[in-house]
């Protein structure tokens, strides 16, 4: 793809020789001369002016710069719509395995693909385009749209709703039983039916080896747009709010509620039956015991403000120090007090 027909694409404006033919997309460092890269961070700056790209994805115009320049409001997300224009990742062709098993009152839109040992379970829909890897697992009754897209190993369990336009890497479980169990007088336990259901919306992307649980009754729910991260956990009864960004290694216990645009980062911890109000971020290893306000930055376990955070961190190294300082002063004190008594003594 000649480069002008790519900025044309992307809507940008060209600066530089538009007739470069343009084959792929790579870093900053690692991109060669019929490549594409981007630059929106400050600090990479000094890599900027190495790269051997053909063109370089920027938010202005840069001056000394030799590759060719796309002018982008986003240059990160139109680095990743470039991407998508030289790469897809193959796509299985329609029909059903032979290997496959799909019981006879499921029904399954047109254009589906089903690989071998896959498992439609009974009356289970499944909308149009579907693709179902080999060793995905539909329970009874659950009820998908179009465009789903499951990798292997997928599991769908009964009576969960999927939305239009979600894909599951491999390994997610959707619907597993919640964690609940009551206490008997004689220390053992009880567990307690895990009787409603999943509903993961439209435009959900969910990477692997994550669980989202079943509530104990009514639902648990992930709102439309949100993307988890991989090895998350997702607690019975929660609610994930619409275009969410949840990162790996993050729990969230029963009954917890995230407002839109919640960002969470890698490892957080939140405790169960509280609200993380919307446009709240979240830093990473944190832990979340109550409730958080509207837009707040938060970090820390217990976490508070990340602003007093950072003062607090910046800190703590210093701890020991302070603390020798206070014994000194103290012994220093003793002392005087001590010689002071002595004079009065005299």
């Amino acid at each position: 793809m000649k480069l002008s027909e790519l900025a044309a694409a992307l809507g940008c404006e060209l600066r530089g020789a538009g007739d470069i033919e343009i084959s792929g997309v790579g870093g900053i460092e690692t991109a060669g001369s019929s490549e594409l890269t981007f630059f929106s961070n400050p600090k990479y700056a000094h890599k900027l002016k190495r790269t051997r790209a053909g063109a370089v994805l920027v938010p202005r115009a840069m001056e000394g710069l030799a590759s060719a320049q796309l002018i982008s409001s986003n240059p990160y997300l139109d680095f990743a719509r470039a991407l998508a224009m030289f790469y897809q990742p193959p796509r299985p062709r329609p029909g059903i395995h032979p290997m496959a098993s799909v019981a006879a009152s499921a029904r399954i839109g047109e254009n589906a693909s089903i690989g071998a040992f896959a498992v439609v379970g009974e009356n289970v829909v499944i909308g149009k385009n579907a693709v179902l890897h080999p060793h995905v697992v539909i329970y009874e009754g659950a009820r998908i749209g179009d465009d789903f897209y499951a990798h292997a190993h997928a599991v769908i369990r009964e009576f969960c709703r999927i939305g239009d336009r979600v894909t599951l890497q491999n390994g997610v479980i959707i619907g597993g039983d919640g964690f609940g169990f009551a206490r008997r007088a004689d220390g053992s336990h009880f567990k307690f039916v895990q009787s409603g259901i999943t509903v993961i919306e439209d435009d959900v992307e969910i990477q692997t080896l994550t669980s989202v649980d079943r509530a104990n009754f009514g639902e648990t729910r992930v709102r439309r747009g949100a993307k988890i991260d991989s090895l998350v956990q997702v607690g019975h009864a929660c609610e994930v709010g619409e275009d969410n960004i949840i990162c790996a290694q993050t729990g969230l216990a029963g009954s917890t509620i995230l407002e839109k645009n919640v960002l969470l980062a890698g490892q957080v911890g939140v405790s169960g039956h509280l609200t993380i109000h919307q446009n709240a971020v979240v830093y990473a290893q944190s832990g979340i015991g109550g409730d958080v306000e509207a837009g707040a930055v938060m970090s820390g376990s217990p976490a508070f403000a990340a602003r007093d955070w950072l003062r607090a961190v910046t800190a703590f190294p210093k701890l020991p120090d302070v603390l020798r300082t206070m014994r000194q002063l103290e012994h220093r004190l003793a002392e005087l007090e001590k010689h002071k008594n002595g004079q009065h003594q005299q």
